[in-house]
């Protein structure tokens, strides 16, 4: 086969790869549903989300964050919240590498 069909491949195969990493969050959380966090880093990478906590740990904190992940697995919507005050939204996309970047 001609060398360019093997670089072509293994092109195809790292987006691939990226594209599937980069919409993993919709196997462990469900999209459009509320998720509550004890923080959140926008700039890490690659990014994860924080602790997650459990309604009765929520009302417990001065300051948590609740996310939304999009039905397409590719974006996030946070709303931080400071004693008891919801601030935001925020709106993230998840790049390939894992890492967000504001909208």
């Amino acid at each position: 086969m001609p060398k360019y069909f093997y670089t072509l491949a293994l092109h195809l195969l790292l987006v691939f790869s990226c594209v599937a990493s980069a919409s993993s969050f919709t196997n462990i959380y469900t999209p459009g549903t509320s998720y509550y966090f004890e923080d959140f880093d926008p700039g890490q990478k690659p990014w994860k989300p924080g602790q997650f906590l459990n309604i009765e740990e929520v009302f417990k904190n001065y300051q948590y964050f609740e996310i939304i992940f999009d039905q397409d697995g590719q974006g996030i919507t946070v709303y931080r919240y400071l004693r008891g005050n919801k601030e935001g939204p925020e709106k993230y996309l998840l790049l390939p590498d894992q890492s967000l970047h504001k909208q």
